[in-house]
């Protein structure tokens, strides 16, 4: 099947030297062929420049590879031949919906629809995907014009498909209706574009055995049609299936080897958390010219999350991602800022030893969003302990907490631990904080060690010994082997406090004070309190 289906593209390939058409350059552009197709739009427009219905499709190749101003461009070069050309009137009309002002961009939507009298299928088609794919949508006047569009032409397929998707947008949990719009579609012509539109509704229901399987039929019914490896892809790549995606978007990037695909590629990368390999993909395109502020932002996120997890990463790493970061602040619009990428400036000039140059970017991404910014106190908390300001510790770790103590992590709460004990000196909270950490970490020997201590202070004349069962817990977790080692010298703490506990506490008892005194004297013979011990009771 595979080696099928690169016989299929290279085919394909062979047929690409067709005369230039105006139907040739859409399919081109729905098969995600964008420079293919834009080379084939600017042969239609210098050969035929009055027909204005060239430039809006035109228009639509620049509008579906992520360049709505370049869109714009063609759209408002159609209205200026023909000031009056009804899809060139949605065209400028889409464009001021998607930046936001629907009220002016629904006056050119039914400019166009009174100057075709309510009788133009394809204009109602493209209003309606407007009201359905656009961020501000209108999902019922979707499913109204596209049915109007369908009544005035049922045999043709796009008018069934978008209607499928305003009804799945419409009702995200349920694809019942959206399904029989498809299978509509289906009835008319078999094509791998219906079936991939099929797939999409069982990939966000979560089924990716029905979703992949139908993938996989788009591929055979049409081994050329290009999004149906990338979605395929992507799906593999959501649910774990790294090499099966990998595979998926090499058929992909055979059919549109270019900067674009392989900046989704990237992308597509990042999202399932491959950061190494999105790094190379974000580069490579870089160094062909083609950037934008998406792009510089994924790759300094990419370059942090690549090297984060490795203690030994080299600096320079993190200064790549630090010129990744500056480059995207350089080119970003201001209102396209948003908390994560000062959220990753921080933690980049942490890395590279910046910490107040840190901290000031964390609070700015905290600033940016307030209710899910409160992780990023973990990350400030980090940066205060490095200079023992245990109060801002306290502070940011409360923050991030809460009313909900399952916020914080076995590292946080063995911070707010430390800082309680060494900054405010509250040791009902440090021992309360290590309560947390023995609890999410019930083996972590240090924790018993930090609430036994806690408690000596809170009993320094011992009357309760409350330390006791702290101390007496650490001895049970560290192994005899182990306790020579890095334990050393807290083993011996717990063993001296237990021989005094059993000497001089009203549980006294000299056998078991022998057991705890001789874990001393078994770590350091020379001890002068254990030698002592066992000059007064013996051996």
């Amino acid at each position: 099947m595979k080696n099928y289906k690169i016989l299929a593209v290279s085919m394909f390939f062979g047929t690409l030297v067709n005369a230039q058409t105006l139907e040739s350059a859409i399919k081109k552009t729905d098969n995600e062929m964008f420079d293919a197709a834009r080379t084939e739009f600017k042969a239609l427009v210098a050969k035929e420049p009055t027909k204005a219905d060239n430039y809006f499709y035109f228009g639509e190749n620049y509008f579906n590879s992520d360049d709505l101003d370049s869109a714009n461009i063609m759209w408002k070069q159609g209205l200026t031949i023909d000031a009056v050309n009804p899809l060139n009137l949605v065209g400028t009309g889409k464009y001021l919906w998607f930046k936001g002002d629907t009220t002016e961009g629904k006056k050119l939507f039914v400019q166009a629809l009174t100057l075709t009298k309510n009788k133009n299928a394809e204009v109602m088609r493209q209003i309606g995907s407007v009201y359905t794919n656009a961020p501000i949508k209108a999902l019922n006047q979707a499913v109204a014009i596209l049915t109007t569009a369908i009544k005035l032409d049922a045999k043709n397929i796009e008018g069934h498909l978008l209607l499928g998707d305003a009804l799945l947008e419409l009702t995200p949990t349920n694809g019942t209706e959206a399904m029989k719009s498809y299978n509509n579609a289906l009835d008319l012509s078999k094509q791998a574009k219906i079936v991939v539109r099929k797939a999409k509704v069982y990939q966000r229901a979560q089924n990716y055995q029905l979703a992949n399987d139908l993938y996989i039929e788009a591929q055979d019914l049409d081994p050329t049609y290009a999004p149906a490896y990338r979605e395929n892809a992507e799906l593999n790549m959501k649910f774990n299936q790294t090499s099966k995606a990998v595979e998926n978007w090499l058929f992909y990037l055979e059919l549109n080897n270019n900067d674009y695909s392989r900046y989704r590629y990237a992308t597509s990368l990042f999202s399932g958390k491959k950061y190494c390999e999105s790094v190379t993909q974000f580069e490579t395109i870089h160094a062909n010219g083609f950037e934008n502020f998406y792009s510089q932002r994924l790759l300094g996120y990419s370059i942090y999350e690549c090297n984060a997890k490795d203690p030994k990463a080299d600096t320079a790493n993190y200064r790549k991602g630090m010129n990744a970061m500056n480059r995207f602040f350089q080119i970003v619009p201001e209102d396209k800022v948003i908390a994560m990428d000062y959220k990753y400036k921080g933690l980049l000039l942490s890395k590279l030893g910046s910490d107040s140059s840190a901290i000031l970017e964390l609070n700015r991404a905290i600033e940016k969003d307030s209710v899910n910014g409160t992780e990023l106190y973990g990350e400030l908390s980090k940066l205060y302990m490095k200079s023992k300001k245990y109060d801002l510790v306290i502070a940011s770790l409360n923050k991030k907490m809460g009313s909900d103590s399952t916020k914080l992590t076995v590292t946080e709460y063995n911070d707010l631990g430390r800082a309680y004990y060494f900054g405010a000196k509250n040791y009902l909270l440090a021992d309360a904080a290590y309560a947390q950490v023995a609890k999410l970490s019930p083996t972590f020997a240090m924790a018993s060690v930090w609430r036994a201590r806690a408690n000596v202070q809170l009993d320094l004349k011992k009357v309760t010994w409350g330390a006791r069962p702290y101390y007496e817990k650490f001895i049970e977790l560290v192994p005899e082997a182990e306790r020579a080692g890095a334990y050393k010298n807290f083993m011996m703490e717990a063993g001296k406090y237990m021989g005094d506990y059993y000497v001089n506490s009203p549980a006294k008892d000299i056998e078991k004070a022998k057991e705890a005194w001789n874990i001393v004297r078994t770590l350091d013979p020379a001890d002068a309190q254990a030698k002592t011990f066992f000059a007064t009771v013996g051996k």
